[in-house]
């Protein structure tokens, strides 16, 4: 016969697992691109965890109905850690770029930083910010995952 303590200890573990799996499953969920009526814009990658020094393959996607207007060619597309420290934008021209209902772009990064370092292992933020026909902010963001 097992101890009460056990048995008490074992059914906590059982529990806190199942909530814990639920949680990850909310968090880590890779349903990036969604299509939406109005204004959306989505930021796609092909996975969610890399390894270091892969090259991270980014697709920006106006997923909405009504045009999106970015103040340069890079489409405000900003890699940041989750301090919110810049550590990446890619240089690019001040021009207005556009991007239609359904229309995608595509960039990639190199893990390497705007001084010219490595990326560090750790959590990313990939964020792109435009701007809709009447001047109001569109923005979304996903996070990455390097790995060593």
């Amino acid at each position: 016969m097992l101890a009460k303590s056990l048995v008490a200890f074992i059914g906590v573990g059982l529990i806190a697992g199942l909530f814990f799996g639920i949680y990850l499953i909310d968090v880590k969920s890779t349903g990036q691109l969604v299509f939406v009526e109005g204004d959306s814009i989505s930021v796609v990658t092909e996975k969610s965890d890399f390894k270091k020094n892969e090259i991270i393959n980014i697709k920006i996607i106006n997923s909405g109905t009504t045009p999106l207007t970015f103040s340069d060619a890079s489409y405000g597309l900003k890699i940041t850690g989750l301090s919110g420290i810049l550590m990446y934008s890619p240089v690019s021209p001040q021009v207005l770029s556009q991007l239609s209902p359904g229309d995608e772009i595509d960039f990639s990064w190199d893990q390497i930083k705007n001084d010219n370092n490595s990326a560090l292992e750790g959590l990313y933020k990939i964020s792109v910010s435009g701007t809709n026909s009447v001047g109001d902010k569109v923005e979304r963001s996903t996070t990455v995952t390097i790995w060593k």
